[in-house]
């Protein structure tokens, strides 16, 4: 039917398909024929992997795949943004309940750990349900995979000790030095040299988190060296990953985050108990009792600090295999602006112009940095 109609244009004539079965065989005929086997051909085409036929879509303006397209891009885009709503919802409970947290309860090796252990019973959840695939990888790739865990574990323990010797804000101020960290690793470990754009980005970056430095109340030099040492491993465990992820074999992102989670909690488990000791008898869990935090209160925000934790990353890798990685980045950037903006708020952390302005400086810095790395994949016409 489709065929007839698009062979039927001008009412005056006769369709070929009827004029081959009522006319003697012509030289009009053939050329008839071969118009409509021309056509059968150009609109009808197998799909092998369906075993059928394939209708593809035409170019008839207002068509109603094109009403289909246009549904499925809104769609796509609400799904983005609530993402996007989510990640950074996560993102602030988590920095309040694990702020609150090591605040009566001193010991990041032993909470990050329970928070590892969250993110492990989650992902064997995901498995067991069949939500993701489970991850199929040679054993070659297991050494570099313990390497990405063993960044991705420092990082992560070098954060909450840095989250509980100073302002939420001013941690997130000084990851903001993560992008310089990115260029360093990537040329030594990669040999991937940076544009004069990214250089000239990374300025403001440095500047203004040395201005948030020297006017931080807060600061301390446990703080802010923990701080700064995780920015490494944790560009470290990206630049590493991008490397590892280059393989035929390589595990997807969520795949990936997920063996790491494991075997980061694994390895920490024995070096949180060899620091730290054993803390979760009840006469450890009355100290955050006695600083005016309940013990069914702390246990509470413990949970939800590993639940928001693992979510939050979940959420984050889901986001980068939808989106470019400069656009992640952009995302990655108003993200901090508004942990750092809602823990200001939360804590009322006094903040005076000066360390205003030099977080100001560094996230304008961060911002303009994903700018500079989009200028830089842009490719360079070149004439063949």
């Amino acid at each position: 039917m489709f065929a007839h109609t698009l062979l039927t244009t001008n009412p005056r004539l006769p369709s070929p398909l009827f004029a081959a079965k009522l006319t003697p065989e012509s030289a009009l005929s053939r050329r008839s024929r071969a118009f409509t086997s021309s056509c059968s051909s150009l609109f009808l085409r197998p799909n092998l992997r369906s075993n059928g036929f394939k209708l593809k879509s035409s170019t008839v303006p207002g068509s109603v795949e094109g009403g289909d397209t246009e549904s499925g891009s809104l769609v796509k885009g609400l799904k983005l943004g609530g993402m996007f709503g989510v990640w950074y919802l996560l993102n602030i409970y988590y920095n309040i309940f694990n702020k609150q947290v090591l605040k009566v309860y001193p010991y990041p090796a032993t909470v990050t750990a329970f928070q590892l252990g969250c993110g492990t019973f989650m992902i064997a959840i995901m498995w067991l349900l069949k939500l993701h695939p489970r991850p199929k990888f040679a054993p070659s790739q297991f050494s570099v995979i313990v390497q990405l865990a063993a960044a991705h574990t420092l990082g992560n323990l070098l954060t909450n000790v840095s989250l509980g010797r100073v302002n939420v804000s001013f941690t997130h101020t000084i990851k903001a030095m993560e992008p310089f960290f990115t260029v360093l690793l990537s040329v030594l470990l990669l040999g991937e040299w940076p544009s004069l754009w990214i250089v000239c980005s990374l300025l403001p970056i440095v500047a203004g988190v040395s201005l948030a430095s020297s006017t931080e109340a807060s600061f301390n030099w446990i703080g802010f060296c923990s701080a700064m040492a995780s920015n490494v491993t944790n560009q470290s465990r990206n630049v590493l990953s991008k490397k590892f992820m280059v393989g035929k074999e390589a595990l997807d992102n969520i795949n990936l985050f997920s063996v790491i989670t494991i075997i980061s909690f694994i390895l920490l488990v024995p070096v949180a108990i060899l620091i730290d000791g054993f803390k979760f008898t009840p006469s450890q869990l009355q100290i955050a009792t006695s600083q005016g935090l309940s013990v069914k209160k702390f246990c509470i925000m413990s949970l939800l600090a590993g639940v928001c934790l693992h979510s939050y990353q979940q959420v984050s890798y889901m986001i980068l295999e939808m989106v470019s990685p400069v656009t992640h980045s952009v995302g990655n950037c108003v993200k901090r602006v508004v942990v750092i903006t809602s823990s200001i708020i939360f804590f009322k952390t006094p903040v005076s112009p000066l360390n205003s302005l030099g977080t100001a400086t560094a996230l304008a810095g961060v911002y303009l940095y994903t700018r500079a790395k989009k200028v830089k994949v842009k490719p360079n016409p070149k004439t063949s």
